[in-house]
């Protein structure tokens, strides 16, 4: 048994001991006074890494990052008050992609509630639906129960962040003072040593979520499905496990002979298999090749699909949809799915597979011929324009440069949607992630650097310059932590995605620049030494790739390409028109 200052002391120990018992190896620290015994529990507790973190959404979305990496739950600890509030992006996020964190807000005591006691708010479900999981851990109380209670809420609530549908929990701990760790007194010797200590190396209470394992039935349904039918494809979106999923993918496709429509963040693009398409977004908007290879069964993994294109063909299709959710989750807004099959995708993918071999025949050759011409019209492009660098052709690069096993962050809006369209799939094995549960750019910066420091390398982030000002204070959370991180902005200097909807033409020009292009005419280097980041500054794509490739040995880098946003909608609307001019009007086997 440990000896302990005062009563706080234990309370928080023993908080965070069934933290990293349960798990949790990464906790992100605000300061603040309230939380003070968290703060310290955090610093001296075995088997946790603490990071320290200024603003509050900072470090939320820096933990989701950790957790998204990792895939085990992160904690990040606020004090009293508003703090905990900034907490509540980041907690959407996790709710909505399905990342594990464990909030803890600490609280001032019962006493001091509604009494104008200063720092002082309701924090009781501060997140509302948001969190998977609440409980109100009560005062410190130097008696067993109140101890072995509080150890088995602690427990339960990571299990609640682990289970699927993973999502953030929230604990709110109330302290007395002393907030310190000063000496005062309580009767320590009348408490247990399971009280005190809990089960060394377990959890006080384990509870073990059921194994996620498809329903073999409706599998033998679905395998029979696929046996009748030659007409079919493989659609992964976002989704944050490698565990064997690239594999997994390329297996069936080379069973069933359907080819995949990977997503750069479903961890089935990079390092996936011979049928894994890049360019298909391309491919769809040619209505002759769209309207001959329209699916008859659709195997869907993974979060929403990014571009609309291919969601509204496979909408239109009118093929048998069949949903796989791994995570809980149920990505399905236009309700064609007529069989969901939960439990793990990639255990769904190996019971699919046994038992089918029918290799590319010609459905799966239309698409492969396709995706050859359509690839050779963009490279042919990029090369009338070899020293240009255009937002396609960053996306492009960028991916070029990176070598096997690189994390990538990107950013939502232009970025994300820059990257499905024109960064070819290839053998080289990738970790892409991206916050696309709400598709916000919010604690982009943030999210990247909690990747880069759960992965133990240097990272790269693709964002545009609105999700990089968004989240600027991100730059002083990676000069303090030092964690290796190279920022590739797009600098349009505005909203360039607005630039594609309708309100582009519409709206009168002073207007619309007004209210949706917002032009910022922000230096960037500031942002640069605001972190201590170097900055650079290319202007040819070889250029480019040399900037992320130094960046990839350590440090923090802004790599800044300044673009011409009004120029971008004609750049996209030309290769695009290209790319699906160059499969004419047929064959395409």
């Amino acid at each position: 048994m440990s000896s302990d200052a005062n009563l706080n002391v234990l309370w928080a120990r023993a908080l965070l001991e069934e933290l990293v018992r349960g798990g949790v190896r990464h906790a992100v620290v605000c300061p603040g006074s309230r939380s003070s015994p968290l703060a310290l529990a955090c610093a001296g507790t075995e088997g946790l890494r603490t990071w320290s973190v200024i603003d509050e959404r900072s470090a939320g979305f820096f933990a989701l990052g950790l957790a998204k990496q990792s895939r085990a739950p992160a904690v990040v600890v606020a004090t009293s008050g508003t703090a905990g509030a900034h907490f509540y992006p980041a907690v959407i996020e996790a709710a909505l992609s399905h990342v594990p964190l464990v909030v803890l807000t600490a609280d001032r005591p019962l006493e001091l509630q509604g009494w104008g006691a200063p720092q002082t708010v309701p924090q009781a479900r501060f997140f509302g639906e948001h969190a998977r999981f609440y409980a109100d851990l009560g005062q410190p109380e130097a008696h067993d129960a109140a101890l072995i209670h509080m150890r088995a809420t602690v427990a339960r609530a990571v299990v609640s962040a682990w289970r699927a549908p993973r999502g953030a929990v929230q604990l709110n701990v109330p302290f007395r003072e002393p907030l310190a760790p000063i000496a005062e007194p309580f009767p320590e010797a009348a408490l247990s040593a399971l009280a005190k200590s809990g089960r060394a190396g377990a959890p006080l209470t384990r509870i073990v979520p059921p194994e996620p394992v498809p329903d073999a039935a409706t599998l033998d349904e679905v395998r029979r499905r696929i046996a009748a039918t030659t007409r079919g494809v493989i659609v992964c979106g976002p989704r944050d496990d490698m565990d064997g999923f690239a594999a997994a993918i390329s297996a069936l496709s080379q069973a069933t002979g359907y080819p995949v429509l990977a997503e750069s963040t479903s961890q089935a693009r990079y390092g996936g298999g011979p049928l894994t398409l890049s360019y298909y977004d391309a491919m769809l908007r040619h209505a002759p090749f769209a309207k001959a290879h329209r699916p008859e069964l659709v195997l869907r993994f993974g979060g929403g699909l990014t571009p609309k294109v291919p969601q509204q063909w496979l909408d239109g299709s009118g093929a048998d949809l069949v949903l796989f959710s791994d995570g809980g989750g149920l990505f399905d807004p236009a309700h064609r799915a007529s069989t969901v099959v939960e439990g793990s995708a990639v255990a769904a993918c190996e019971a699919l597979t046994r038992g089918l071999a029918r290799g590319a025949g010609p459905w799966a050759r239309g698409f492969l011929a396709a995706e050859q011409r359509v690839r050779t019209a963009l490279e042919a492009a990029f090369a009338e324009q070899p020293d240009v660098l255009s937002e396609p052709r960053i996306a492009r690069e960028v991916v070029a440069a990176l070598p096997a096993g690189a994390p990538l962050f990107v950013s939502s809006s232009m970025p994300i949607r820059d990257l499905d369209a024109f960064a070819p799939a290839g053998t080289v094995p990738l970790r892409v992630l991206a916050n696309r549960g709400a598709n916000g750019i919010d604690g982009i910066v943030s999210s990247a650097l909690g990747m880069a420091a759960a992965a133990g390398r240097p990272a790269v982030l693709l964002t545009g310059d609105l999700a990089l000002l968004h989240d600027v204070g991100a730059f002083v959370t990676a000069s303090r932590t030092r964690v290796p991180l190279t920022v590739v902005a797009v600098n349009n200097d505005g909203g360039g995605i607005f630039s594609f909807l309708p309100i582009a033409q519409v709206a009168p020009r002073d207007t619309f620049e007004t209210l949706f292009g917002t032009p910022h005419g922000v230096d960037l280097s500031h942002a640069a030494a605001l972190g201590g980041a170097r900055l650079h500054r290319p202007e040819t794509p070889v250029a480019l790739r040399s900037a992320v490739r130094e960046g990839l040995e350590g440090g923090l880098h802004l790599v800044e390409v300044r673009v011409d946003r009004n120029a971008n909608v004609d750049e996209h609307r030309r290769l695009f028109a290209r790319m699906a001019a160059s499969l004419g009007e047929g064959p395409w086997a």
